[in-house]
């Protein structure tokens, strides 16, 4: 990306429950990076996946970032306002002979190995059977460098196979729906969890195909418990406590190894903000893929 373009990121949950200090400390990163370099912070709803999503959950987000004083730019996004753009991108790629339907069941890729053997690929299969869609990979190297991981190399036809760009019951899946949200909001700087640096490198890859830049990526380390368990609903990680705003930043700040003053600890939180963007200093968080935060119930 050229110097002189200006800074645009974004935080993209998905409603499927309310904020939990994992997402919040990724929300707060990728807001003190985008505000720092003086850039443009947008927030996307990630809402595609609609069997997983929880009514009202968009709007408790959009509430404790808005309690936390983390407040985005512009209107907020919902990918449901875009299928069309996602379908546009997967004629694109049909038309390029880039995809192919899989009927494959989950039962039978259960007992695959964990590199999809492309059962369907070299199969003829009826478009009127019910199927996803897969992009097929190459044999070539996908090489990029996280701003905190270093260089990352991924053979994607050796090490994954060719993945999913539409499921079985009709929805984008992540990957391709993230490639075009990322293109149509003109985002080029990524800050997000290390738990999605595996996802990069199929997203370079869609980019490639679909004629898109790529942004820069910035993947930051995870918090886990003491028994080294990612912070997440499916651990039951609590929902953060907004009455408790200016503590939980301060919580998150050491976590994000920024080192804020004691004296922070109890100030208000447009205080704590100002600070930690004066001070964000990402690089103390290089080739860190862990940090450890509360312990798991």
């Amino acid at each position: 990306m050229p110097n002189s373009a200006p800074y645009i990121g974004r935080f993209a949950p998905s409603p499927t429950g309310p904020l939990h200090l994992g997402s919040l400390y990724t929300a707060l990163a990728s807001y003190l990076d985008a505000r720092r370099h003086k850039g443009r912070w947008l927030l996307r709803i990630d809402d595609l996946d609609t069997p997983r999503n929880m009514p009202g959950a968009g709007d408790e987000i959009l509430y404790c970032l808005q309690s936390f004083g983390l407040y985005w730019d512009g209107e907020v996004d919902y990918q449901s306002d875009h299928l069309e753009q996602y379908e546009q991108a997967i004629v694109q790629l049909q038309n390029q002979h880039a995809l192919y339907p899989c009927t494959c069941s989950r039962s039978l890729l259960a007992n695959s190995p964990l590199i999809y053997p492309g059962y369907c690929r070299t199969n003829e299969q009826s478009a009127h059977a019910p199927h996803a869609l897969r992009v097929k990979t190459t044999d070539v190297s996908i090489d990029f460098s996280d701003a905190l991981q270093g260089k990352i190399s991924q053979n994607l036809a050796s090490e994954y196979g060719d993945f999913i760009v539409k499921r079985k019951d009709g929805i984008i899946a992540y990957q391709l729906a993230c490639v075009v949200d990322d293109q149509r909001q003109a985002i080029n700087q990524v800050v997000r969890a290390c738990d999605l640096l595996d996802s990069t490198p199929k997203q370079h890859y869609l980019q490639r195909l679909l004629g898109y830049p790529s942004p820069r990526y910035m993947h930051i380390p995870l918090i886990v418990d003491r028994e080294g368990h990612k912070l997440s609903k499916q651990t039951r990680a609590e929902a953060v406590n907004p009455n408790q705003a200016g503590p939980t930043l301060f919580l998150l700040l050491t976590l994000l190894k920024q080192n804020p003053p004691l004296n922070l600890r109890l100030a208000a939180i447009d205080s704590i903000l100002e600070w930690a963007i004066e001070h964000w200093q990402a690089e103390r968080l290089t080739n860190t893929q862990a940090v450890s935060g509360l312990q798991h119930n």
